[in-house]
């Protein structure tokens, strides 16, 4: 069990980066990677909601949406709507606690944090465990290494663009046109961990 749990967070981390392989939660990974501090705000933000959201829609798919739960139904065609509900709920909840406790960090977010709700990464990572793991740790180690590698590509995209404010980039490059061009360079050099042979 121990090996499977670190090799569900490094492959999901590494060789299947949300953003970088599966190019999910896009719109906050370029939006929000303008500074190292805000970035690392995001990436733990996300990590949260993903965590959570995961947890709370892995019972309620097994207890209430398949066949074998509470209606003895196969409701499962309602798991998107249930899980954005659910998802919705948690970033309000993060969104109340930052604006009352960090509130520096609720303001450098900005508009980014209630867009936590249709990153289509937490969704993504809620649906997949929900439909190919039984196995509920296995499942949350998946979830983990998933918001893991979101919060690392990230952070690496911030650091990158922060160095990038000190050099002569030309006219045509400046602003977002060198910004996806770093991700490109990066979603292939996230491309070496494919060989990696964790099994």
């Amino acid at each position: 069990m121990g090996v499977e749990i670190i090799v569900a967070i490094i492959s999901a981390a590494l060789i299947s980066n949300v953003v970088l392989s599966r190019f999910l939660g896009i719109c906050a990974f370029l939006g929000v990677s303008n500074k190292v501090d805000t970035a690392k705000g995001m990436g733990v933000a996300v990590i949260f909601v993903i965590l959570m959201a995961t947890a709370v829609t892995y019972v309620i798919n097994r207890v209430f949406l398949e066949a074998t739960g509470v209606f003895k139904r196969d409701l499962t065609y309602l798991q998107t709507i249930a899980f954005i509900l659910v998802i919705a709920a948690l970033v309000q909840f993060l969104e109340m606690f930052l604006k009352k406790f960090i509130p520096s960090l609720y303001k450098a977010l900005g508009i980014y944090l209630p867009l936590i709700t249709t990153n289509c990464a937490v969704l993504g990572v809620a649906l997949t465990v929900a439909q190919d793991y039984s196995n509920f740790v296995i499942g949350m180690a998946y979830a983990l290494g998933t918001s893991g590698g979101f919060c690392i590509s990230i952070i690496l995209l911030a650091s990158i663009r922060e160095k990038l404010e000190n050099n002569d980039i030309p006219e045509s490059f400046k602003g977002k046109p060198i910004v996806l061009v770093m991700a490109c360079l990066m979603a292939i050099a996230f491309t070496g961990f494919s060989n990696l042979n964790i099994g």
